[in-house]
């Protein structure tokens, strides 16, 4: 399990160092996450070592969420006085992905064959 996560924070380091040295505008842990999805489809597998890392971290997720919500706690007074600006982003965000799929899920449907 330990080799796991030297795994997993080897990769969030990698992508950590190319923001830096690169000046992404992306965090270092999303860049990570593609540099492992890529090398985990160049080897083809998922070593044993790194999935049950992963299914252990991904069975205690909820946990995760735990510092964000400490975090909305803290800013409560933002979040009363700006709720309208949220939700309005919620919504105006929720009806572009709704749409954004929906049309993406047409146009390869007519692209593979399926009824348009």
């Amino acid at each position: 399990m330990i080799q796991g996560f030297l795994i997993l924070l080897a990769f969030q380091l990698l992508g950590e160092l190319l923001v830096v040295v690169f000046a992404l505008p992306l965090p270092g842990p999303v860049i990570g996450l593609v540099l492992l999805l890529a090398s985990l489809l160049g080897l083809g597998r998922i070593p044993d070592s790194l999935k049950k890392t992963s299914d252990g971290l991904l069975s205690n997720l909820a946990l995760l969420f735990i510092p964000a919500g400490v975090g909305l706690i803290l800013h409560f007074d933002l979040l009363a006085s700006e709720w309208w600006i949220i939700l309005l982003a919620l919504l105006v965000s929720t009806v572009v992905a709704t749409l954004v799929t929906a049309a993406l899920f047409q146009w390869l449907m007519s692209r593979v064959g399926g009824e348009k």
